[in-house]
């Protein structure tokens, strides 16, 4: 997998230059599971941790299950941010300790809003047999971050013109409008274009924007773009160029008026400051592990009461936090 450095290309769009626009590409990482399931994750990167208020992006497959083993993502917890859960094909089972059990599908967004403490698990359901999709996490604004966790799911009707089809899961774009609930201005959009299609639509020029291609080649803003990369571009534009190349493309665009605030980001917590994130890791460690025995609980089922919740009929064994670093975690912008 490729180096994650933004690669700015000195090209024309618009009659300007678009050296502004950034192409940046994913790295590799082991998701869990028996196999170990690779994702490819975009955000964060050392240069660039959030565009608008979403702080992170894993994108993976198409991925035969049989030889990946698929999703199986015990339960763990999450503090500070919202998950959104985005599929092009297969389906996952979502289970939250705020005691909602739901089945993420092609083409339908789940939110999962952690605020003060939740805990999920996330399964491939038996029946998908190839599993390809993005997960992505919104940082909360500090006035709203310890709200009480809760979900949320919608499924977009299709907009579409000449040589393109748009799903606006949150935000507005293309005389679209999502109802499901964010707590800082955001934007999320499925389009799909046909071979040599071009799409400019109005964007809000206060926004940074984040175009993710899943399928084929486009050209964002004057700048080329193949899977599984995703190109930047910075507030200032009150349209978006995006053009299909000869096969045609997929791609989520994201965007925000960027977060006026540092978080801490380590592991599933987004923060304040190191001891922040220190203490979350301690709690959700005294729920999880027995204390007659000092070791994990092996049934999810046995979580200890706490901050993060219960799981619901989830008796897989839950996902214990990582050792921190030897260092304090750094604030990231």
């Amino acid at each position: 997998m490729s180096n994650p450095e933004a690669r700015p290309q000195e090209v024309e769009c618009a009659g300007r230059p678009a050296a502004d626009v950034e192409l940046m590409v994913p790295r590799a990482v082991p998701l869990g599971g028996p196999r170990a399931m690779l994702v490819r994750r975009t955000l964060p990167q050392r240069q660039r941790s959030l565009i608008g208020a979403w702080c992170f992006l894993d994108h993976y497959g198409p991925d035969e299950v049989a030889e990946t083993g698929g999703m199986v993502v015990a339960p763990h917890p999450h503090t500070g941010l919202q998950t959104v859960s985005w599929l092009f094909t297969g389906e996952i089972e979502h289970r939250d300790s705020a005691g909602n059990v739901a089945v993420v599908r092609p083409g339908e967004v789940n939110l999962m809003t952690a605020g003060r403490g939740i805990s999920h698990s996330e399964i491939s359901l038996p029946s998908t047999t190839v599993l390809h999709g993005a997960q992505l996490w919104v940082a909360l604004p500090d006035a709203h971050r310890d709200t009480d966790p809760g979900f949320e799911h919608h499924a977009p009707e299709p907009v579409s013109g000449e040589g393109w089809t748009a799903r606006v899961f949150l935000g507005s774009l293309l005389g679209e409008t999502s109802p499901v609930h964010t707590f800082t201005p955001l934007l999320g959009v499925e389009i799909l274009l046909e071979p040599g299609a071009r799409l400019e639509p109005a964007v809000d020029a206060t926004f940074e924007h984040g175009v993710l291609v899943d399928r084929g080649a486009v050209r964002v803003a004057g700048l080329d773009a193949s899977v599984a990369d995703l190109a930047y571009v910075p507030p200032g534009r009150s349209d978006l160029e995006l053009v299909a190349g000869p096969d045609g493309a997929r791609l989520l665009l994201i965007g925000g008026p960027p977060f006026a605030e540092s978080i801490v980001m380590w592991w599933n917590f987004v923060g304040r400051s190191h001891e922040e994130v220190v203490a979350y890791r301690e709690a959700w460690q005294t729920q999880v592990t027995d204390p007659a025995t000092g070791e994990v609980v092996t049934d999810g089922r046995l979580v200890a009461p706490g901050l993060f919740g219960v799981v619901p009929g989830q008796p897989r064994r839950p996902i214990p936090a990582p050792p921190l670093p030897n260092a304090r975690l750094k604030e990231r912008r």
